[in-house]
């Protein structure tokens, strides 16, 4: 995924090309302080466990292993390391630990990033318009688990079914599936014999239970905007804090990163600040609170997605900072 899917009116060659540089020290820092973070917050869970200090070290630890995929994110770009062996063996440890293989990401990311928004083509974006109450389910975490593992599983057995595969990417996906399965199967085998509930209580229950944090990142990025093929127009920015944005990789940066894939996570505010004074405005943005507030009032009373029309953006921000979106 090294192409450029870019809008070149919105900077020049000669300023771009610098923002693009590669570093092995940034990547390091970044993915060392996510990973070093995680071990510190799985030591303390270790020694609060059976104290009610357990449950806020619990939430910490399960927010910092859901936001990983913030870095698979960047290493199915190869861009957080200038070593092209670091970003595929990195982003496979992290591609194993969320349950979403490597390989597979990079496929469904890459139609994603070439497709943003279009129902048919978009790799993350082949499902119903939502109802509040699939939103919810999703949002919450019991459907996006269900299908998470139902498509492991499924690609396991052979079957492919997702448009954007191309048939001689099938066996490298089913080949990588049957890897993930059988080391999951390994460590369900070693915690029985082991009798410890180890890989549980450090690593599924933590991900699976802390899910909606990350879903405030994950469902902000595109939902309520335009579907036509402008990336001004159907990627959305988050205004957040410097943890946020360290955890996420800077990904809150987001319409700068669909304009130049290619710029490492490191380089993300420069460009946005470059986009937003090349257009003269700021480009989509909100808060994580105010868009899911927005998005269920928007989504109640029995509506859907395919209530607003695809080709606007229904869900924005008012002048003065309130979320507004059209009716």
């Amino acid at each position: 995924m090294d192409a450029v899917f870019s809008r070149r009116n919105l900077i020049e060659p000669a300023a771009l090309r610098p923002m693009m540089a590669r570093s092995d020290l940034r990547g390091g820092v970044q993915a060392g302080s996510h990973f070093g973070a995680i071990l510190a917050t799985g030591w303390l869970l270790s020694l609060s466990w059976g104290s009610l200090w357990a449950v806020p070290v619990f939430v910490v630890h399960g927010v910092l292993l859901n936001f990983l995929y913030a870095g698979q994110h960047e290493l199915s770009h190869n861009t957080p390391f200038r070593t092209k062996s670091l970003n595929e063996w990195v982003g496979r440890v992290i591609g194993f630990l969320m349950l979403y293989p490597r390989t597979f990401d990079q496929i469904q990311h890459h139609a994603h990033h070439q497709h943003t928004q279009d129902w048919e083509k978009d790799g993350e974006l082949v499902r119903q318009p939502y109802t509040l109450t699939s939103y919810l389910l999703w949002f919450l975490g019991p459907t996006y688990w269900y299908s998470r593992v139902a498509r492991l599983v499924r690609l396991a057995r052979g079957i492919v079914v997702e448009p954007y595969i191309r048939p001689d990417q099938e066996a490298t996906v089913i080949r990588e599936a049957r890897i993930h399965m059988a080391l999951y199967a390994a460590i369900a085998a070693l915690s029985v014999v082991a009798q410890s509930g180890a890989a549980v209580l450090y690593w599924l229950a933590p991900m699976v239970l802390t899910k909606p944090v990350h879903q405030l990142q994950n469902t902000i990025e595109h939902l309520g905007l335009s579907h036509e093929d402008d990336i001004l127009e159907n990627t959305r920015s988050t205004d957040t804090n410097a943890l946020m944005r360290w955890m996420c990789w800077n990904m809150q940066y987001h319409t700068a990163h669909h304009s130049f894939p290619a710029v490492p996570f490191h380089a993300l505010k420069g460009l946005n600040d470059t986009i937003e004074r090349r257009i003269g405005h700021e480009v989509h943005r909100m808060g994580y609170i105010e868009f899911q507030r927005e998005v269920i009032r928007k989504l109640r009373g029995g509506k859907s997605e395919a209530d607003y029309p695809s080709d606007e953006v229904w869900i924005t921000r008012r002048p003065g900072g309130g979320a507004m979106a059209v009716d």
